[in-house]
C-alpha cells in the first residue's frame, strides 16, 4: 500500500455537459483527487514529493478549460495529465461531482470516479 496526497472540493465554474444549455450556462463542479505515491524519507524537501498547490492548478485548468459533454472524459484527463506531469506518482484516483446535474429528481450529487495507474 502506497501513501497518498489527498485534496478534496476543489471547485470551479465550467462548461461540461451533454446539453447545450450546461454548455452555455455553465455550472460549478467539484473535483476530489488522490495522488498514490511514496511519502517516507522526504527529509523535509518539498523537490521529493508532490506539491498539491500544482496539482489542484492542473484540476484547475481542466474545469474551466475546453469543455467536454462527458465528465468521465474531464476525470480522465485530470488523471492523465497529473501521471504525466509527476512521475512519481503510481496511481491517480479523481472524482467529478456534479451537483447540479440536468436530472428532473430531487438528488444530492452525481459523482464520476476514475482511477488511473501508471
Amino acid at each position: 500500500m502506497s501513501d497518498k496526497i489527498l485534496v478534496k472540493g476543489i471547485s470551479a465554474k465550467g462548461f461540461h455537459g451533454v446539453l447545450k444549455s450546461e454548455q452555455i450556462k455553465g455550472q460549478k463542479f467539484i473535483i476530489d483527487i488522490e495522488l498514490s505515491l511514496v511519502l517516507k524519507n522526504l527529509r523535509d524537501d518539498l523537490n521529493k514529493t508532490v506539491n498539491y498547490a500544482e496539482v489542484t492548478e492542473i484540476v484547475v485548468k481542466h474545469i474551466t478549460g475546453k469543455p467536454v459533454l462527458l465528465i468521465e472524459t474531464l476525470a480522465e484527463n485530470i488523471a492523465n495529465e497529473v501521471l504525466s506531469q509527476y512521475k512519481k506518482v503510481n496511481n491517480v484516483l479523481v472524482t467529478v461531482h456534479k451537483p447540479k446535474a440536468p436530472i428532473k429528481f430531487k438528488f444530492k450529487d452525481v459523482q464520476v470516479q476514475i482511477e488511473v495507474k501508471r
